[in-house]
């Protein structure tokens, strides 16, 4: 046993380490799926589903009738009196619902739960938006890394190249120290970036309600970038595909059944009522009274009319609220899709003739350097600008990336399970 462990163990830790460094192009597919787990595990979004759950019962708790009222009392008189009258006396008093009230207060109910449902949708989608967008930012660690790496390798090559180049008795050692100056550098910064790389990682656990420390796969940024629907199309799709503008368009519904609530409310209040007279001792039936009662609330008319103008005002009030959020996500909506255009063609013209371009000044520069016709400043310089391009065509896939999540989140195409 003992042996068979020896020898499986350093395959299963190699194993391991193979699944830790696999590379994962961050499409719509990795970004689809870790939206759908922090969708799910977030706390925020089992919060917004207890909140649901709660609005669903109180539709159950809406209340046709009131609950009736029993009276109990026993008569203390003279003994003939009783007799002839009766010693116990006994009603109920049953309450009528007054009409439309019922139907304004299960509206709201109703109302209401709608809007729990939107909120919790747009709770969902924010939280899956948080942990896509740092996914895309960890992507963007690990590119950065990598061209860190590759300078640094480059640079190790030309240190080598300067060191034969110093052999020659008529040449200096200047540029190999100068070389092992920007290694220097580079190293610095590469550890920098591995820092900031495993920050991003333990962000996106938290995100993902996983443990601090949970491996992730090493995302990588795609070659080209998706398309970008027209902000007017997404402009229009607000109030039909926005959770939040539909959530407060639910809330505004229910402020109008707030209106029909305290209109009802001033209605009288009308009430059956039974009474009975008995002999207890003899369980001699003396009498059985029916009549009706009825409240006045003309007394209170001025507070009534005071609580209906409060219903009207706040059902404005939120009319002008919904108008004014869909302003708000109207202007947010034109800049993400500005944002991600502008982006989606720095990232196209980073990774064509620019770098085309690049690539050739450092090849010739290099060149004339080893055949010592051109300084290292030069060299360093066009390596400079070729990293320069290398990196900015990465940050402006990643720049917008994260607008088409931002758009994702004003207007998502889909519903999150």
């Amino acid at each position: 046993m003992y042996i068979f462990y020896k020898r499986t163990l350093p395959c299963l830790l190699a194993l391991a380490n193979l699944q830790a460094q696999q590379v994962t192009v961050i499409d719509s597919n990795v970004l689809s799926a870790i939206r759908a787990e922090a969708a799910q595990k977030h706390p925020a979004s089992l919060a917004a589903a207890e909140r649901l759950a709660a609005s669903s019962s109180d539709i159950l708790a809406t209340r046709l009738w009131d609950d009736p009222t029993i009276r109990f009392g026993y008569r203390g008189a003279r003994e003939s009196r009783q007799r002839s009258e009766g010693d116990v006396n006994f009603g109920i008093e049953i309450p009528i619902p007054k009409p439309g009230l019922y139907a304004a207060n299960l509206s709201k109910s109703e109302a209401l739960n709608r809007a729990q449902k939107n909120s919790l949708l747009a709770t969902r989608i924010s939280s899956a938006s948080d942990a896509s967008t740092l996914a895309i930012e960890l992507g963007l660690s690990q590119e950065i890394l990598t061209l860190l790496n590759g300078e640094l390798k480059w640079l190790k090559e030309m240190e080598v190249n300067a060191n034969q180049m110093a052999l020659n008795p008529t040449a200096t050692s200047i540029d190999a120290i100068r070389i092992s100056a920007e290694i220097a550098k580079f190293s610095v910064e590469i550890t920098s970036a591995e820092n900031n790389r495993d920050a991003l990682a333990s962000q996106l656990n938290l995100a993902l309600s996983r443990p601090l420390k949970a491996t992730l796969p090493s995302y990588r940024l795609p070659t080209k970038t998706p398309p970008v629907p027209p902000a007017a199309s997404e402009i229009a799709r607000i109030p039909y595909a926005n959770p939040q503008f539909e959530a407060m368009r639910e809330m505004t519904s229910a402020s109008q059944a707030d209106i029909r609530i305290a209109d009802r409310e001033r209605l009288p209040q009308l009430a059956i009522s039974i009474d009975n007279t008995a002999y207890f001792s003899r369980s001699d039936h003396r009498e059985t009274s029916v009549g009706v009662m009825m409240s006045i609330p003309w007394f209170n008319n001025r507070s009534n009319d005071a609580k209906v103008q409060s219903a009207e005002r706040t059902h404005k009030a939120n009319n002008a609220e919904l108008e004014a959020l869909r302003l708000d996500l109207s202007r947010q909506v034109a800049v993400a899709a500005a944002e991600a255009a502008n982006a989606s063609a720095q990232a196209r013209a980073y990774a064509g003739e620019i770098r085309e371009k690049a690539i050739q000044a450092n090849e010739s520069i290099q060149a004339s350097w080893i055949s010592s016709k051109a300084p290292l400043t030069d060299l360093l310089e066009t390596r400079r600008l070729l990293f320069s391009v290398d990196l900015e065509q990465r940050r402006q896939i990643a720049l917008q990336l994260a607008a088409m999540e931002k758009l994702n989140l004003l207007v998502p195409s889909k519903s999150i399970p």
